[in-house]
């Protein structure tokens, strides 16, 4: 039977995330947006490019929760985009008041989805998201580290003139500032690149990851990235649709691994049937434990945000 995804928010990420999952022909998809008219003028686009680009599954836009029922996954995209100069965490309190009313709606209509979180600021919205849901923690998680390391890998792919098909990295921590990229683990090939490039190009390279999305805004100047988030977003649902069990760098609740507790955070996971099958642990250096430690730091400062918005005692 064809697996049924809804993507809440018919903008830019959103309809990217739909297009993407019916042109691979993953799943049905019911596009949802507050908007009158915009899911559904959206929907139907695309339903017609079906014959053009070889898919069959069925695209409904809506503005009713009715018809998201006994989705498999939900892909949560709705939230206010970040401005230029804006920083993620000033985002919080308005997205959190439309990721816990989505949320909610999810669940009144599908037991047991899956969730894929992408409105920002990213780490305290997914766990806001598996707060408000009840769900397991192997069933709720972020796309962020996906999208950094996309990043990273094209700009390592851009400095060596390489192929980008060749080239797999590894971004870890919060999805902002402070995200970890992981040189030793990042390859052309399966060789470092800390054997094929300097420490200044490595440093130059990391700055430019950490800031990516905000060079992206910087550049358009209304908006956000919106085609790399959405591919990446794909992949994901890829992974657990077709039960690839795929290694992905995914925002994931730990309890316990990486030494914390009760935060979601970007680290390696196994991507399967049943949304995370595990979290991997990677050996660290002192100094990328440090790293780490900071960007966890600075996810746990907006979780007890969160809590606070919750009313739960922090």
């Amino acid at each position: 039977m064809r697996k049924k995804i809804t993507v809440v928010g018919a903008g830019q990420v959103g309809t990217t995330v739909a297009q993407l999952i019916a042109f691979r022909n993953l799943a049905d998809v019911v596009l949802i947006d507050i908007v009158e008219g915009v899911p559904q003028g959206k929907a139907l686009d695309l339903q017609q490019s079906g014959c053009l680009q070889v898919f069959d599954s069925l695209i409904t836009g809506t503005n009713d929760y009715k018809d998201t029922a006994d989705s498999d996954i939900v892909v949560i995209t709705a939230g206010v985009p970040r401005k230029p100069g804006q920083d993620r965490a000033d985002l919080l309190k308005t997205n959190a008041n439309i990721v816990k009313n989505v949320t909610e709606e999810v669940m009144k209509h599908s037991k047991n989805p899956i969730l894929i979180v992408v409105s920002n600021p990213l780490d305290a919205m997914v766990y806001l998201a598996k707060e408000v849901s009840g769900l397991p923690r192997e069933r709720v998680m972020g796309m962020a580290g996906v999208l950094d390391s996309a990043r990273f890998r094209t700009f390592v792919a851009l400095e060596l003139n390489c192929s980008m098909v060749d080239v797999d990295a590894m971004v870890l921590g919060g999805h902002g500032d402070s995200m970890v990229p992981m040189p030793r683990y990042t390859t052309v090939s399966g060789i470092s690149i800390t054997n094929l490039m300097d420490r200044d190009q490595i440093e130059r390279l990391v700055e430019r990851t950490r800031k990516g999305g905000a060079e992206i805004v910087g550049l358009l100047k209304n908006g956000s990235a919106f085609l790399a988030p959405g591919a990446s977003v794909a992949k994901m649902v890829e992974a657990i649709v077709q039960d690839k069990k795929r290694i992905l760098p995914c925002t994931a609740y730990l309890n316990g691994e990486y030494n914390w507790k009760g935060i979601f955070f970007g680290v390696p996971v196994e991507l399967g049937f049943n949304g995370i099958n595990k979290i991997i642990e990677l050996d660290l250096t002192p100094e990328e434990k440090e790293a780490l430690d900071t960007s966890a730091k600075d996810v746990k400062t907006t979780i007890e945000e969160v809590d606070a918005f919750l009313g739960k005692s922090v």
